[in-house]
């Protein structure tokens, strides 16, 4: 026998896509960067609002107000709760030198689909180096560059350029010409030629790779390429946490062991303490009554510089 039941069939609730208008206004608006490069935005899923849903769990739409999220994204952030911030999403479409490419690529946390050289022709453009631009080598930092040189000699230099990359492009049409298979023709290519990529991360993987490619130690053009994505881009997506990015990562300082008992021991028994404290930590040595700082030493006098501390050696 059949039981009638008054219950009704469970509809599934349609939840709308969440969106951001200052970044909806955007989509595909190419970002130059470097000469010949760009950054625009393709797609993205989440929004500040995400972060606050997945830390939450069970946030409900209105029973939080604005203030308190940008609490809790703050809070999360500053005390390095990455999850919520994995649930934000965006993928970029990147023209970019192949030498800056390599150190982009380096960030293993991201999914990557690159242009191919071995189906299609390569781009027919290099990133060209103005006369004014060309850097010297750092003394202190072997990867590192520290000033500029003479015009007159960075004329020559980029007038050397521009016949090297038109030569290899000529020798690679040539390739192409008769006959060479693609993948073996773009061998001699140089690293200034542009590619193209579409490159997805979630937040979190972003905002590392900002940090670490904002810093004034990165190269020049990958920080280039890394300044037009965060402050054009992620400060319009997620400004709460892009706000909070700033002021408790890329902005911050954070103090070693070692650096914190130098300060206290020059606080607490003056500058031949904190002198001592640092020669026992291996931070400086002497040398016929001159001090010699390592490396350690001067990165600690930069963050303290900043606070305007000076430090016993200074």
């Amino acid at each position: 026998m059949a039981i009638e039941t008054s219950a009704k069939p469970q509809i599934p609730e349609l939840l709308e896509r969440a969106s951001v208008p200052e970044l909806d206004a955007i989509l595909g608006r190419k970002f130059p960067v470097l000469d010949d490069g760009f950054v625009r935005v393709v797609d993205y899923m989440g929004t500040d609002a995400a972060i606050v849903q997945a830390a939450r769990v069970s946030y409900g739409t209105g029973t939080k107000k604005t203030r308190e999220d940008r609490g809790l994204i703050r809070y999360l952030l500053r005390h390095q709760h990455t999850t919520p911030f994995e649930m934000c999403d965006i993928k970029f479409h990147v023209r970019v030198p192949m030498d800056t490419w390599r150190q982009w690529v380096r960030h293993r946390t991201a999914s990557v689909n690159e242009y191919s050289t071995r189906y299609s022709i390569a781009i027919d453009d290099k990133q060209q180096t103005p006369a004014d631009a060309w850097r010297t080598q750092s003394s202190l930092n072997r990867q590192g560059s520290d000033g500029f040189l003479d015009t007159t000699v960075g004329e020559h230099l980029t007038t050397r350029e521009r016949e090297f990359q038109d030569l290899g492009w000529s020798i690679y049409q040539e390739r192409i010409d008769a006959g060479v298979a693609r993948e073996q023709a773009r061998k001699d290519l140089p690293l200034s030629t542009y590619t193209e990529a579409y490159w997805k991360v979630n937040l979190h993987n972003l905002l590392h790779f900002l940090w670490l490619r904002m810093d004034t130690h990165a190269q020049l053009e990958i920080r280039d390429y890394a300044t037009t994505i965060g402050e054009e881009i992620v400060a319009r997506w997620c400004p709460i946490a892009w706000d909070a990015f700033k002021d408790y990562r890329f902005n911050s300082l954070q103090l070693t062991a070692a650096e914190i008992a130098i300060v206290q021991a020059t606080m607490a028994n003056g500058k031949d303490a904190g002198i001592a404290e640092a020669e026992s930590r291996g931070f400086i040595t002497r040398k016929d009554g001159v001090l010699k700082l390592n490396r350690e030493a001067r990165e600690i006098d930069t963050k303290l510089n900043a606070l305007g501390i000076d430090l016993p050696w200074s």
